[in-house]
């Protein structure tokens, strides 16, 4: 046996879907994360409810490494259909945990082989018929922990901790993990270098956090009021998050009265439209989706565009076109969803790249909405939004909640009703509003998705519509300055990455491996819609900049392109990712080694 790699190393479980193996992955997580040891979950499943494969990586490094891995280390092999394909993934030098049953004639023979029979000791041993396909994948729990010498107090904390909200289920399932841990100590020895041991000092105050669940109670600490939805993945638990949150904290403890309104809609066209109608009522008001649904709500985003009303609206990314690959990342709707609609159209697009981004800025749009009086558009997707991310505790807001300019019963009187709500008063294209129900006879006005003066009039004249037009775009660029700008992080190095949302994590670890090899790479990330001027200043300053994205068309690369002035467009370059898994360090690390002649 080689020299032991201790907390350096990624386990696959091939499993099948809706077998319960996503609670056994999940407590197995939590146990390693109670160690004090980094851990990165991903999970791979398929769009059906039960029946096909599904992978769940977990990852474990000491630097805390939040990429996808290319390799595995440890395979967890469960599922007879793809056994001999996920065989093929584990690095020379791995283990196999497999069940016994397995055929390993011809199986290759760099990897250590830990036969186990899981269905056997699931029949022998678990007792309830019911519960046995569930606690089966438990076993596997328990032969990972001997393997790798995670503490049986660990082990419990994971069990407990994932059993919270059903505390009587923790027995039975420590019992089924114990099967397990007794046939590892009874049938093997150790014969891979693979280890684990606890750490200090390295996830002491972060916590595990769905980018989904994130981004609802940052809704929540927004101030949203009117949640429209319409199931879709990956999209449809950040609104179940936020119903479970709301039953928590949105209600009058004196009455028991719910003071947020949630509807599930028809389809993803009436959710929008739902959130539109509240939006212009005064609500804060959301809704939340995917690409398909986007594709529906083009129309209605125009309108809100259009007839100026705020409304934020998440978009959870999957592979497209179509129906796509629903279960699969992507980063593809950036270039859509920024000019969704007809016509001239631009959008406000936030762009949260950590999970604490998608409770910050989840929080934020609803500010950036009432202010600029227009759809926000925050884009996630499937990686960020449903697997589990380290990240430091979120911190309460302290700021007061930004509704715009609203004029009060008060302002009216004082400007005597004179007032127009698409007149630019103030030069910076945002106009004034009002609330139905305002009490003065100047308060109302005409909301309309045709032509329109600066009274809210109809009007089909050319120059009406040209200075609405004119007026709309100042807008936009006022709201440049105010969104969040790119983190930027260099050193003074020629050559530069851009990425945004979930790229982030790969290109942190690209970096380092780039460093290593001596070639130091800047980087700037883009947080936001439309592009902010330190975009094209970041690119001046390097001889060459790649933009890595998770798309095949390379739709941030074309958007900053437009956005460059002549002589700068020759200096980006395009690095491309789309096969639906969460982009690895190596898919960027390796371009720009051979791109650069960096010596590997």
């Amino acid at each position: 046996m080689t020299e032991p790699i201790v907390n350096d190393l990624t386990i696959q479980a091939a499993t099948v879907n809706g077998s319960g193996s996503q609670t056994a992955n999940l407590v197995l997580t939590r146990a390693i994360f109670h160690m004090g040891i980094p851990v990165a979950p991903k999970n791979v499943f398929p769009s059906n409810i039960e029946g096909l494969p599904t992978w769940y990586q977990l990852r474990i490094t000491p630097e805390g490494h939040m990429a996808r891995s290319d390799k595995v280390d440890i395979l967890i092999a469960f599922n007879v259909a793809t056994w001999r394909e996920d065989l093929k993934t584990v690095r020379p030098g791995g283990a196999v945990i497999h069940e016994e049953a397995f055929a390993t004639v011809d199986a290759r023979t760099d990897v250590t082989y830990y036969p186990v029979p899981f269905s056997k000791l699931a029949k022998a041993k678990i007792q309830s018929d019911t519960l046995r396909k569930q606690l089966a994948n438990m076993i596997y729990v328990g032969v990972v922990g001997g393997l790798l010498g995670i503490p049986w107090e660990a082990l419990e904390h994971g069990v407990k901790r994932q059993f919270l909200s059903k505390p009587k289920a923790v027995q039975v399932n420590l019992d089924a993990i114990k099967v397990g841990h007794d046939y590892w100590q009874d049938n093997f020895s150790k014969q891979d270098p693979y280890r684990l041991e606890p750490m200090a000092g390295v996830v002491e105050g972060k916590v595990l956090v769905e980018g989904n669940q994130a981004a609802a109670l940052g809704a929540l600490m927004g101030g949203v009021t009117v949640v429209a939805w319409y199931p879709i993945t990956p999209s449809s638990s950040l609104c179940e998050y936020l119903i479970a949150y709301s039953d928590r904290f949105r209600f009058d403890p004196t009455t028991g009265e719910k003071n947020i309104s949630v509807v599930q809609a028809e389809d993803e066209l009436a959710a929008v439209g739902m959130a539109i109608g509240a939006g212009w009522a005064g609500a804060r008001s959301m809704t939340s989706t995917s690409g398909p649904g986007i594709s529906l709500m083009a129309e209605f985003s125009g309108l809100a565009y259009y007839a100026e009303v705020p409304v934020v609206i998440f978009d959870i990314q999957r592979i497209g076109p179509s129906t796509g690959l629903p279960t699969r990342t992507s980063q593809a709707d950036i270039g859509f969803v920024y000019t969704l609609s007809h016509g001239d159209t631009k959008h406000l697009v936030l762009l949260p790249g950590t999970v604490e981004e998608c409770y910050e800025l989840a929080r934020d749009a609803f500010d950036y909405a009432d202010r600029f009086q227009t759809p926000v558009f925050v884009l996630s997707d499937l990686d960020l939004g449903m697997n589990l991310w380290m990240t430091p505790e979120f911190k309460y807001p302290e700021k007061q909640f930004d509704r715009g300019k609203v004029l009060s019963k008060e302002d009216l009187e004082r400007l005597a009703g004179e007032w127009g709500r698409y007149r630019d008063v103030d030069g910076d294209g945002v106009p004034y509003r009002t609330l139905p129900g305002t009490d003065h006879p100047a308060a109302g006005y005409f909301t309309r998705g045709s032509g329109h003066d600066e009274q809210a009039r109809y009007t089909e004249g050319a120059d009406a519509y040209a200075r609405n037009m004119d007026r709309l775009s100042l807008k936009l660029e006022t709201a440049r300055h105010a969104l969040p700008p790119p983190v930027v992080d260099e050193s003074g190095a020629p050559v530069g990455l851009i990425a945004f949302g979930s790229t982030h994590a790969a290109v942190i670890e690209a970096r380092e491996t780039l460093a290593a090899a001596g070639k130091s790479i800047d980087y700037l990330r883009v947080r936001a819609l439309p592009l902010s001027d330190d975009v094209a200043a970041f690119v001046a300053r390097h001889t060459h900049v790649y933009v890595v994205e998770q798309n095949r068309d390379g739709q941030l690369y074309d958007l900053i392109r437009l956005a460059l002035p002549p002589e700068l467009v020759g200096r980006l370059r395009s690095i491309r990712h789309y096969n639906g898994q969460p982009i690895p360090a190596v898919a960027i690390s390796e371009p720009l080694m051979q791109l650069e002649a960096v010596p590997a």
